[in-house]
């Protein structure tokens, strides 16, 4: 099955992705990822996109339709793969009809994770973790069973990311409402989009996601 996962920053994509990963043996093709890592091994597509990214320019759609490709190919006819990140435009989803056909593959699904922003901004803002052994804490959700104290590691140092504030997460709800609005009435007309609550708690969200793949 290939399945295209959509959702803001926060709204538990990734968490989602992992454990459709580690359930299904599919895989998690993340466009950002990809292209770092092409670089990295020095794959044609990868030189290229190197080279474009050295001018400061961005990487055209045909690279990364290249290295998309080259993914699929990669994985073999019969393993799974879930798409984050791309496509982001009406352009992007024609090209990845065209990828996917020209490998007898289909486009199985588009699960969106649907979030309530101000919710979200408060899962997201509230968030810290310790700055020992990086275990996960909330303001609001999961404090400190002793205040100040790590629970893991006994630390009495927190953080926080700096980009976790109101201010950064409300900058890219409407980048994704931007980059979504164009690709949804796409894959709605074919009868393919379905929603899940992005605010329910992650094994509730999990268990939506398997009943929609399991139809």
């Amino acid at each position: 099955m290939n399945i295209i996962l959509l959702g803001p920053p926060g709204a538990g994509k990734g968490t989602q992705a992992q454990r459709l990963v580690e359930r299904h043996g599919m895989r998690q093709l993340s466009t950002g990822d990809m292209l770092r890592a092409a670089v990295k091994a020095g794959t044609p597509v990868g030189l290229e996109a190197k080279a474009v990214m050295e001018r400061g320019e961005l990487v055209s759609d045909a690279i990364v339709s290249a290295l998309i490709g080259e993914e699929l190919d990669a994985m073999g006819p019969t393993v799974g793969a879930i798409f984050d990140g791309y496509p982001r435009t009406a352009a992007q989803a024609e090209s990845l009809d065209a990828i996917l056909a020209g490998r007898g593959r289909t486009l199985d699904r588009v699960i969106e994770l649907a979030v309530d922003e101000d919710a979200l901004v408060e899962r997201i803002t509230g968030r810290f973790t310790c700055a020992n052994c990086g275990k996960g804490y909330h303001d609001k959700y999961e404090q400190p069973k002793v205040a100040g104290v790590c629970d893991k590691c006994g630390s009495t140092e927190f953080k926080r990311r700096p980009d976790d504030n109101e201010e950064t997460v409300r900058t890219r709800m409407a980048e994704y409402r931007a980059k979504t609005a164009p690709i949804l009435p796409i894959y709605d007309a074919r009868g393919i989009v379905a929603r899940v609550d992005g605010m329910a708690a992650m094994d509730e969200v999990t268990a939506a996601i398997e009943g929609i793949m399991a139809a």
